[in-house]
């Protein structure tokens, strides 16, 4: 199979492509750091930089490329969390500009390379089911992409489209915090989860791989956080 995995050099969209060629696919990943697509580039057989703010540039990408099977999107966009009274508007703009636009660009961008039997997988994230204080930016943003999956998946079929919705994963995406109070917070979430631990890059992986070769399933979001929002 050829996969494309969108934002795929670092954290969860980096396992997702190590695990698809580990299992014999053909990788193509993008991103826009020049020293991870390096990394990367040794490990998938094609790694690219492509704004995927750019509807040119996505455009661009898949016509050089040609058909593929999957199409998984790792597009994350950091800003837009905090409590409401302290949030700015622009930062909860630029949220949805760096996610939410990055997807739906992407998606319309592949409609005329992907393989019919095959999938688009959105990655977004729990904060669209939970209700912490200072996360409603965050759930607007990842509530946006969860919300246009059913649509989405009638109108492309039969082209499958679904999202995995991770919870707490222990990624790169955390380093806003110094390391010890990333670790206390974990140890915190942990205690909450009935699994006991929180999520690893390759726990989303397999979530993601499930739903490639699920044939039957289509506009869903599988949540993959460990029980957390239970």
């Amino acid at each position: 199979m050829r996969v494309v995995v969108l934002g795929g050099t670092s954290g969860v969209g980096l396992a997702i492509a190590e695990s698809c060629a580990a299992n014999g696919d053909e990788v193509l990943v993008t991103g826009r750091d020049p020293e991870k697509l390096k990394a990367a580039a040794a490990k998938v057989a094609v790694a690219e930089a492509v704004d995927g703010r750019s509807a040119e540039d996505v455009r661009a990408f898949f016509a050089r490329h040609g058909r593929f099977d999957h199409l998984v999107l790792a597009l994350s966009g950091a800003s837009g969390g905090g409590p409401l009274r302290d949030l700015r508007m622009d930062d909860l703009r630029a949220g949805f500009e760096g996610k939410v636009f990055p997807h739906l660009i992407a998606a319309q961008a592949a409609l005329d390379t992907i393989a019919e039997e095959g999938s688009i997988t959105f990655i977004t994230s729990t904060s669209a089911q939970g209700s912490m204080p200072g996360t409603a930016g965050l759930a607007a943003i990842n509530g946006a992409l969860e919300r246009a999956v059913p649509p989405l998946a009638a109108e492309l079929a039969p082209i499958r489209v679904n999202a995995v919705s991770p919870g707490v994963i222990d990624t790169p995406w955390w380093s806003f915090l110094p390391e010890e109070q990333r670790r206390e917070q974990f140890a915190a979430y942990a205690e909450q989860t009935p699994v006991r631990r929180v999520g690893r890059p390759q726990d989303v992986a397999d979530a993601v791989r499930y739903l490639m070769g699920a044939g039957f399933v289509t506009g869903r979001v599988l949540i993959c956080d460990g029980g957390l929002t239970l």
